[in-house]
């Protein structure tokens, strides 16, 4: 359902629209952890391994299609907030142009130098098969994975968060029945895994493709709303360009600080991605919440209700640091016995490990909320060069940790690569954040006065978006 996120209690909206982003993340969550598991359990730790070495290649790829489908979507909202049906139109018609032109791109690039990539990871020789197999299948898939994104992308634009939750848990159920058959039955092996993923994925993305027409008469695109406007296109771009950029850079620290550590060997590259798969899956009511600041934000921005946009992230921020708090407690009380359910049969030593890295990153799980309430507000404001900055700073700090303290305190130095990275994160966005509201703040008096001078009406006529007629 269709929901107008510039009215109402904001702390409701924002919490209310939240909660199916926290499950549906979970449910993604589950997508890669139960790969994890079958592929563990069911083939043995070298492919767990071959999975986990090759997951940040995976992940750089899925965080790019990310901030670029996210960027696009906020034009989507910020027109949305502005009761503009046209330039909601418009902007799914071009979203969708440079969507498709992204994935293209990245598919054949992938295809091509995976191997390399591989190699520059310092993926170990008896898993590499393995490893190769497994991204290359993901590869082929992964213009239904933008595809997903972008979809279910414009749905959460105009406030529905619940609609693609539905679908990805009925695709989450189908990734854990295939993945099963497909390594169990079939004896596939870690291509299986790849191959349940991406028919999940697909049929993700086509549900909500089917859904949007039948469901909302406003994302209906008439032939008008395909002819190219350099400018509108132009507006697009700079937003998701940038916060492409950041999420790319954000991930090839991931993939800096991964290669150090396959550089440790089979059981602390196991232990190492078991780690980050239950601190991915603790820390997602932060993530939803974050996501939630963004769809609100871009909103209010579009309506010109800054005093609102204030409003959520003092209450989202307080909110955050009482999840980062509970989380923490939780994962230090179950972390360990969660990481004995991707391997099969008692192995001390991954299980040690990996509550190494549980006990340090969970200190600082306050920074990593602060990171997602103020940079999903900046980018809700349509400030995609503070994001980046801060992203920036991430890899900077992970990548002196993996290259300067990875050698004089081996594992350790990587456990703190996180942390280290989220306190000079947050630091950059929360400054970025206190200086862009100020900005408009300022700019949206001096328009007030501007309107009063000259008794201009500073809000267009409000339109019914839902009944919005199609051609």
């Amino acid at each position: 359902m269709i929901k107008d996120m510039t009215a109402g209690n904001p702390t409701k909206l924002i919490l209310k629209f939240a909660v199916p982003l926290l499950i549906g993340n979970i449910f993604q969550q589950l997508y890669q952890i139960s790969d994890i598991i079958i592929v563990g359990r069911l083939i043995g730790i070298n492919a767990l391994a071959a999975v986990g070495a090759s997951a940040p290649i995976f992940f750089v790829v899925i965080l790019v299609t990310l901030g670029f489908t996210g960027g696009l979507t906020v034009i989507t909202a910020q027109r949305f907030g502005a009761k503009d049906a046209e330039g909601v139109r418009k902007s799914v018609t071009h979203s969708l142009t440079a969507a498709l032109g992204l994935s293209l791109i990245m598919t054949i690039f992938l295809i091509t130098f995976m191997r390399k990539l591989l190699q520059l990871m310092n993926v170990p020789a008896e898993i590499m098969e393995d490893a190769y197999n497994f991204m290359i299948v993901l590869s082929y898939s992964l213009i239904m994975i933008v595809g997903y994104n972008l979809l279910s992308g414009f749905i959460r634009a105009l406030g529905d968060s619940k609609t693609p939750l539905y679908f990805l848990i009925f695709s989450t159920i189908l990734n854990i029945i295939l993945n099963f058959c497909l390594i169990y039955f079939l004896n596939f092996g870690v291509v299986g895994s790849a191959i349940g993923t991406a028919i999940a994925m697909t049929f993700s993305a086509v549900s909500c493709m089917i859904y949007m027409r039948k469901k909302y008469p406003l994302l209906r695109i008439r032939k008008q709303d395909w002819k190219l406007d350099r400018k509108y296109m132009m507006a697009h771009l700079n937003i998701a360009i940038p916060m492409a950029i950041q999420f790319s850079i954000l991930s090839l620290g991931l993939m800096f600080v991964q290669s150090v550590c396959n550089s440790f060997g089979a059981d602390t590259i196991a232990a190492f991605t078991a780690a980050l798969r239950i601190e991915q899956l603790a820390t997602q009511p932060m993530v939803a919440l974050g996501i939630a600041m963004a769809t609100y934000t871009a909103q209010n921005c579009g309506a010109g209700m800054i005093g609102r946009i204030r409003t959520g992230v003092q209450n989202s921020s307080l909110i955050s640091l009482s999840f980062s708090i509970f989380i923490a407690l939780l994962v230090r009380f179950v972390g360990e016995g969660m990481v004995g359910i991707f391997i099969e049969g008692e192995n001390p030593i991954i299980i040690d490990t990996a509550r190494q890295y549980l006990n340090i990153s969970t200190l600082f799980y306050f920074f990593l909320g602060q990171i997602f309430i103020y940079r999903n507000t900046l980018q809700g404001m349509g400030d995609s060069i503070i994001p980046l900055i801060a992203g920036i700073m991430e890899l900077v700090m992970r990548s002196f940790a993996a290259a300067y303290l990875a050698p004089k305190l081996g594992y350790v130095g990587i456990c703190y690569a996180g942390p280290i990275a989220w306190i000079a994160a947050s630091s950059v966005v929360f400054i970025g954040y206190i200086v862009t509201i100020r900005k408009l703040s300022h700019r949206r008096s001096k328009l007030a006065i501007k309107w009063k001078a000259q008794k201009i009406q500073p809000m267009p006529h409000k339109i019914n978006l839902e009944s919005t007629p199609a051609e």
